[in-house]
């Protein structure tokens, strides 16, 4: 790696937006032209047999309420936009600093290193929301009730996606800067098995009343302010406060993202 910023002092901001645009295009490019496939099996196979065990099979044998699975769509749908995008920011990330040395190559543009890594960001994100979305007409098909959503306030889904998709870039982009790559797959166990348990994917915030110490715990996790978001703007079940959601999703932005792209400039200058 270099050892100071590879961006010109003279490039202009237009130069950087180009730039920045050019590289994103790229990514996207590959995604849909080279790895379709791969891509949506990684996104779509697990939310797709939550729904269907959780929200149909469960329900139909009796061990579930009926309409669970209209409960459990919004926290599988954020479930979904928070990991897509926090894998295809960490492990790209790893590989590309220890062993393609492919980074180097984009450090090269006329970009500030700290921009690369929010290309890194947006594209993950941008992966997140299309698997989430997607999630819609497979649960119409999956969930025995199909879509109840009729009081659905899109606006305010669409608002909690993407900042949840943000938020799970931001979260791969400290993994993929501080995990060395030789502890990545312990480090996805360690990190994504709580991050699903403690994130309200299957079941409403309020309903931990009566756990006050789990319920605090889960406020740690920024996965429990996107479902919770994704549950208040569907409009099943209860939620914690409307105040509260953007104010964790947005701290949960701004924490991990001044710290993932702290620890990015830092690989990218060393």
């Amino acid at each position: 790696m270099s050892t100071t910023e590879t961006t010109p002092p003279g490039a202009a901001p237009g130069t950087r937006r180009r730039a920045f645009l050019a590289i994103l295009s790229r990514d996207l490019w590959v995604t849909v032209r080279r790895e379709p496939g791969g891509f949506l099996a990684q996104a779509l196979l697990q939310p797709i047999f939550f729904l269907f065990i959780f929200g149909r099979v469960l329900p139909q044998i009796g061990q579930a309420q009926g309409g669970y699975g209209n409960l459990l769509l919004p926290g599988v749908m954020a479930l979904t936009a928070i990991t897509v995008s926090l894998q295809n920011v960490a492990l790209p990330l790893v590989i590309e600093f220890s062993f393609t040395k492919e980074i180097e190559d984009r450090l090269l543009a006329p970009l500030p290193a700290w921009a690369v890594g929010v290309e890194k960001i947006v594209h993950a994100a941008l992966r997140g929301i299309f698997s989430a979305f997607v999630l819609l007409p497979i649960a119409a098909i999956v969930l025995p009730d199909g879509l109840q959503l009729g009081g659905a306030n899109w606006f305010a889904l669409i608002a909690v996606i993407i900042g949840g998709a943000i938020a799970g870039g931001c979260v791969g982009l400290v993994m993929g800067t501080v995990v060395p790559a030789n502890k990545i797959n312990i480090a996805f166990a360690v990190i994504l098995t709580p991050l699903l348990f403690t994130g309200a994917t299957f079941y409403p915030w309020s309903s931990l009343d009566s756990l006050r110490w789990f319920q605090v715990v889960t406020l740690l996790n920024p996965l429990t302010y996107v479902s919770e978001g994704a549950r208040a703007a569907i409009g099943t079940g209860e939620h914690m406060a409307t105040w509260a959601i953007p104010l964790g999703i947005v701290g949960s932005i701004v924490v991990f993202g001044t710290i993932g792209l702290l620890g990015f400039r830092r690989r990218a200058i060393d």
